[in-house]
């Protein structure tokens, strides 16, 4: 089974620019509820991913932080406590899951190193699920 069956494209999904604020990430994560996203250029080069308790503790660093400060402060400068690893496109579905294990989306890059989209491990997991359980709850 290849990757791209398993892809949520770039362009369905949200994503942070590296050029953005801890305002704007703020903002883009508040209004879609999201806990962690992945962090593109404007050349569309994955920078990795960052998490709403990333933040937390940036600002919490921050001991005079106002909304000033979160318009100013760019979200590259946030240390990041987790990095979210990409997969690349070619890679085979095996190493896609095992990378899935140890987050709750795999970032996919193309062999430019590109952000073409990401895979959810709830999309995994139901996949595995409808090729492997039967309609009466027994395994195959």
């Amino acid at each position: 089974m290849n990757i791209l069956f398993f892809l949520k494209p770039k362009a369905n999904i949200d994503f942070l620019y590296s050029d953005f604020t801890i305002r704007q990430a703020l903002e883009k994560m508040e209004e879609h509820k999201y806990q962690v996203l992945p962090i593109i250029d404007r050349n569309g080069d994955y920078f990795g991913s960052i998490s709403s308790s990333d933040i937390l503790f940036a600002i919490k660093k921050e001991p005079n932080f106002d909304i000033k400060l979160a318009e100013k402060k760019k979200l590259l400068e946030v240390e990041r406590t987790r990095s979210y690893q990409a997969i690349n496109v070619n890679k085979d579905i095996n190493e896609l899951i095992k990378v899935s294990l140890e987050q709750n989306f795999v970032p996919v890059v193309d062999d430019r190193n590109k952000f073409i989209g990401i895979v959810t491990r709830k999309d995994i997991i139901v996949s595995f699920l409808k090729t492997n359980v039967k309609d009466n709850g027994g395994t195959k």
